[in-house]
């Protein structure tokens, strides 16, 4: 090896008018940069022929990109400063002028560390954070990658965009997590029917469409808020979907409550809904609900009359 380095470095010391000992440096970069692209590439394609499952693939390439560069960045320290006694010295130095200008590149880093340590998300699962909500496809050292859900569609369901969030909003912003230690969330459907409807008889149809309808079983929800329990304080008394009953201006209002899936919330509401219009359409004393305006006519040798309208009743002087 020193015998090829040698002429090598004779070449550059001659040709380029580079000191010897700046000349060796620059020939060996240029070597190790070249062999670190080699085995990278090389790593990388016996991990893509050899692992098939698409998360554990991800993960195998991200690990081996980050260590190489691990590795490569100390061979590259130690080629131009070196391990000795003025390591320290130089960090010191170096330290106070990069805090000031690289604040922003140390936080994303610094967050990036707190990802991978403290674990809030990983790869597939679905977050918020400030208006931004979507599924993570990326985690980088800068960087975490989501392809984003809702905004101007509606139930979660995704835009086809892919937002880059730096990594050091996770140090300071508020976090969501959809689907950590527990894949599952409470999904709420009203359903308003008019204040002539039976209520009662709505609510027991309503009360069948819900035990039909299961989308997580009670005892694998039990399962996993068990398993969660060892690091989260969570505790939910009542695990199986629920029917409430409330009054609105317009009429009464059923509310089915139910757990499901964070990314089936649009597939399971289309379902439930289906299976309510087909059952109203099948009473005739159940009617769904809208915004209406009532109106007292009174009359004074006549008994008070009801007017049901969407409008108000026109003025007969106009």
């Amino acid at each position: 090896m020193i015998a090829f380095l040698t002429p090598m470095s004779n070449f550059i010391h001659n040709y380029l008018n580079i000191p010897k000992g700046l000349s060796t440096k620059i020939f060996i970069t240029f070597l190790i940069f070249v062999m670190w692209q080699i085995l990278s590439f090389a790593v990388r394609t016996a991990i893509k022929s050899n692992v098939k499952d698409n998360a554990r693939r991800y993960i195998a390439v991200k690990s081996s990109t980050y260590l190489l560069r691990i590795v490569v960045f100390v061979v590259f320290f130690n080629i131009w400063i070196g391990m000795g006694g003025s390591l320290l010295a130089y960090f010191g130095l170096l330290s106070a002028g990069v805090a000031v200008a690289l604040q922003e590149p140390i936080a994303n880093f610094a967050g990036w560390i707190f990802i991978m340590l403290g674990k809030p998300f990983a790869v597939g699962d679905r977050i918020q954070i400030e208006n931004h909500i979507g599924d993570i496809i990326d985690i980088r050292t800068s960087q975490t990658s989501i392809l984003e859900v809702g905004n101007w569609v509606d139930a979660d369901q995704s835009t086809g965009r892919v937002i880059h969030i730096p990594n050091g909003w996770f140090l300071k912003k508020s976090l969501a997590n959809y689907t950590q230690r527990f894949n599952f969330i409470w999904n709420e459907i009203p359903v308003t029917i008019t204040f002539e409807s039976d209520w009662k008889k709505a609510k027991n149809i309503l009360q069948d469409i819900l035990t039909d309808h299961h989308y997580i079983a009670e005892e694998e929800a039990k399962k996993l808020i068990h398993e969660a329990s060892a690091d989260y304080l969570i505790y939910f008394k009542n695990l199986t979907p629920i029917l409430w009953t409330s009054v609105a201006p317009h009429g009464i209002t059923l509310t089915l409550r139910y757990l499901c899936k964070p990314k089936q919330r649009r597939f399971s509401t289309t379902q439930i809904w289906e299976a309510i219009l087909n059952a109203f359409e099948r009473e005739n004393n159940i009617d769904l609900a809208y915004p209406t305006q009532r109106f007292y006519v009174r009359d004074s040798q006549k008994e008070p009359s009801l007017l049901d309208s969407t409008l108000p009743p026109r003025n007969p002087d106009m």
